[in-house]
């Protein structure tokens, strides 16, 4: 049996007529369809649907309920299948997976799974990315109202008023055996993450099935620089070349400590969770996700002599 759970409440489309689209399309498949609601959050209908043997849980919604399906089926081999429907749709933008419905449902027939990491973060599962700095204050000044009037735009005014309140901080953060300090206005730890993630693009590209997570740190002091800076890692990402700019610093690890000083607000899969320190530890190969073809790989890049403030030493 194949689960649905939608959040009627998700994006600018109407959820009832296409929950009707995709139960006549997946006519061939038994689908028992429930939708997420204050008594039961996405999770909860996650895990009712493991117990009663899911085959496969199908998630139609934003990135905040595909993260809390996917926190539930880590570790299972039950395939997660998404239909992106919420305001940035960062996973299924990620992964490049169609958002027609047709496209979707002719995907899920096919039954073709790519099996990605995740990571835990703070005791969490996540499985995009979090961030630390002009990130999570952009998200938290992005409200509710404003994401349902304005989709995607919402975030754009958000960093925008963000670009006139830039501060740096000093992060101390432990990796393979190293100490590195730097200052740094924005943190990125990225399992996967669009071009459209800006802050997340230092390598050339952000792998999700490579067993490593992707720092980038950027430590920009002014509005022009900043803008300048975002400016050329959308274009980077867009071409899968790595940031070649002055303060910006990237690396691979499979596992990081990082303290900031103030302490700094954190951003989980576009929830604001609490504030550093942070700890976030790769799981390989531990979640199944539906997708129409495999997909290349590229070799790891790491870079950090654009901080130009970096001291790197032996812990």
């Amino acid at each position: 049996m194949y689960w649905l759970i939608y959040n009627p409440t998700a994006g600018h489309a109407d959820p009832q007529h296409e929950i009707t689209v995709i139960t006549e399309l997946l006519a061939t498949v038994e689908l028992r369809t429930t939708a997420v609601s204050a008594e039961s959050d996405a999770g909860t209908l996650a895990q009712r649907a493991l117990a009663q043997g899911a085959d496969m849980v199908i998630v139609y919604g934003g990135d905040g309920t595909l993260s809390a399906v996917a926190g539930v089926l880590v570790g299972t081999r039950v395939p997660l299948a998404i239909i992106p429907r919420g305001t940035a749709n960062a996973l299924a933008a990620a992964l490049e997976l169609p958002q027609d419905l047709t496209q979707i449902c002719q995907m899920i027939l096919a039954g073709h799974t790519r099996c990605i990491d995740t990571a835990r973060c703070n005791g969490r599962t996540m499985v995009l990315l979090a961030g630390i700095g002009f990130e999570a204050r952009m998200v938290e000044d992005t409200s509710r109202e404003y994401k349902s009037r304005l989709g995607s735009l919402a975030y754009v005014l958000a960093g925008v008023r963000q670009l006139g309140n830039l501060s740096r901080f000093t992060i101390r953060l432990e990796r393979d055996g190293q100490l590195l300090t730097c200052k740094a206005m924005a943190v990125t730890i990225a399992n996967m993450a669009p071009p459209t993630s800006v802050f997340a693009q230092g390598p050339a590209q952000v792998l999700p099935d490579d067993g490593e997570l992707d720092v980038t740190i950027v430590a920009a002091t002014t509005l022009l620089e900043t803008v300048a800076v975002g400016y050329h890692l959308l274009w980077t990402a867009i071409r899968r070349l790595p940031a070649q700019r002055q303060n910006v610093g990237y690396f691979r690890t499979s596992k990081l400590t990082l303290t900031a000083d103030p302490p700094q607000k954190v951003v989980i899969d576009g929830e604001v969770v609490g504030k550093t320190p942070l700890t976030v530890e790769c799981v390989p190969q531990s979640l199944h996700i539906l997708v129409p073809a495999p997909q290349a790989t590229l070799d790891p890049h790491e870079d950090l002599s654009g901080l130009t403030d970096l001291e790197l030493e032996p812990l």
